[in-house]
């Protein structure tokens, strides 16, 4: 134990990170000895090692069986194959509402309630399509999110009505017109959002490809800017739409025409009625339930998704206290963490997915969530939904041909200037470890820290404690 311990403080007192901050802790599962700490108790920016509490509290708050159902109903009656009244999408706060389970078929779910209300003898509504995210408040963005992000997928507004990640994937490909716009589609087909096409395509022999996109604050204009070559692969990028409940009312309405149910009226949030619904006298026309939590984790830890994670902290707080709200789910998951030795007292929780540089937590915190979920019944759940080393999430391309391959499943954290991995790994003789290895405030690239976070990883997958004896 000691020359590994000596290993590793080479390892962080390198003079590349004298002006970087480590915070470290491991641990053994099965003993609960401490084999490394350094600065275990101060607190660091987790960036998506926040994923871990949200997804952990989440499991025991929700159950790994727990399912969103969200519904279609009606204030009218339908009399001679028209519905004389709103048609009303009310939300649960499901982030799945997408193609995502279903082989990239974004609309099926509106198009198979299309089919159902056609069941029902529906040809036309004399109505509007109308969103209704009041299960959640209002705060779209999580606190401390920069404005920077507006247009980025990784920061979709947070919504109790929820479509394709809140955003749309547009494509672009470029002309066979030597300085001609390149050619833009979006998908899904709608006129929710509007392009503005100022790209320019450019000979093969220039091999450009520099592409980026902008969405007007408080608009759904997405401008396109930047220069392509020809020859070069469609660009595929997700943008980010204003007002999700808005996106899901109006795709739901051209799906509807689409399918043949014409509508009268137009798209509306629930906000901007005059009236309040009176659910108690509403009729249910049709209904979409999620897969189970234990899939959704899989969502949220593998490939790190912000805003999976953000309706899943809500929705703690929705099933406790009625509506979902960043401080009914900080309310829901402390008691959890609480009761697994976390300091929250000191716990800072800005957002649930971590892209908040006002998240603060320490490697001390994180271990007590990774230790506690592993004697809770849904710890192979969770476990199951970590990135894999050299298989598969954010650590695919880490640890190849190592011990560490395969074995270790852990969760990255990557905002500027913080580099974070915790999980799990399993020792040469089958003893399993929980570490928590967080780098904040570092200058040097990247990759120079993951360099580090790495071989600590292979260190404890080789390790055994009788070769060290």
């Amino acid at each position: 134990m000691e020359q590994l311990n000596a290993g590793l403080d080479r390892l962080f007192e390198d003079p590349q990170f004298e002006n970087a901050h480590w915070g470290v802790l491991i641990r053994s599962l099965k003993t609960g000895e401490t084999v490394y700490a350094r600065n275990e108790r101060k607190m660091f920016m987790p960036a998506s090692n926040m994923k871990l509490l949200t997804s952990s509290a989440a499991a025991v708050a929700l159950t790994p069986e727990y399912r969103y159902v969200t519904r279609l109903v009606t204030t009218g009656s339908v009399k001679d194959s028209v519905l004389n009244g709103d048609l009303i999408i009310v939300g649960s706060g499901d982030p799945s509402i997408s193609g995502r389970f279903d082989s990239g078929r974004v609309t099926i779910t509106f198009e198979q309630w299309a089919d159902s209300l056609k069941l029902l003898g529906i040809k036309k509504i004399n109505g509007n399509i109308i969103g209704d995210d009041n299960c959640f408040d209002d705060d779209d963005y999580g606190s401390g999110w920069s404005a920077d992000y507006e247009t980025d997928y990784y920061a979709a507004q947070i919504s109790g009505l929820c479509f394709n990640d809140n955003c749309v994937d547009i494509t672009v490909i470029p002309s066979a017109t030597l300085s001609g716009p390149c050619s833009l589609s979006v998908s899904p087909a709608t006129s929710y959002v509007t392009l503005v096409n100022k790209t320019i395509t450019a000979a093969a022999t220039d091999s450009v490809n520099d592409i980026w996109f902008e969405r007007k604050r408080g608009t759904n204009i997405i401008i396109v800017h930047g220069i392509m070559s020809q020859g070069k692969r469609p660009w595929i990028e997700s943008v980010t739409v204003e007002n999700p409940t808005l996106f899901t009312a109006a795709v739901l309405k051209e799906v509807l025409v689409a399918k043949g149910i014409a509508v009268k009226g137009s798209w509306a949030d629930v906000d901007d009625l005059n009236d309040t619904i009176r659910y108690d006298s509403t009729r249910q026309l049709a209904s979409f339930t999620s897969r189970p939590y234990a899939e959704l984790v899989k969502v949220v830890n593998k490939p790190s998704h912000n805003m999976y994670t953000e309706q899943v902290f809500r929705t703690m707080g929705r099933e406790r206290f009625g509506v979902g709200s960043m401080r009914n789910g900080r309310a829901a998951a402390n008691p959890i963490l609480a009761g697994w030795g976390v300091d929250t007292v000191r716990l800072r929780i800005a957002d649930g997915s971590g892209l908040s540089r006002q998240d603060l937590i320490t490697p001390n915190d994180i271990v007590a969530i990774l230790s506690g979920m592993s004697k809770e019944p849904s710890f192979t759940v969770f476990y199951e939904s970590l990135p894999i080393a050299g298989v598969d999430g954010t650590i695919r391309r880490r640890m190849r041909g190592t011990k560490a391959e395969g074995n270790v499943r852990a969760k990255t954290g990557s905002i500027g200037y913080v580099r974070n991995l915790s999980g799990y790994v399993t020792s040469a003789d089958g003893e399993m470890f929980v570490f928590s290895l967080l780098a904040n405030h570092y200058t040097v690239p990247t990759p120079q820290v993951e360099k580090v976070q790495d071989e600590v990883c292979v260190r404890l997958a080789n390790f055994s404690r009788t070769e060290s004896k």
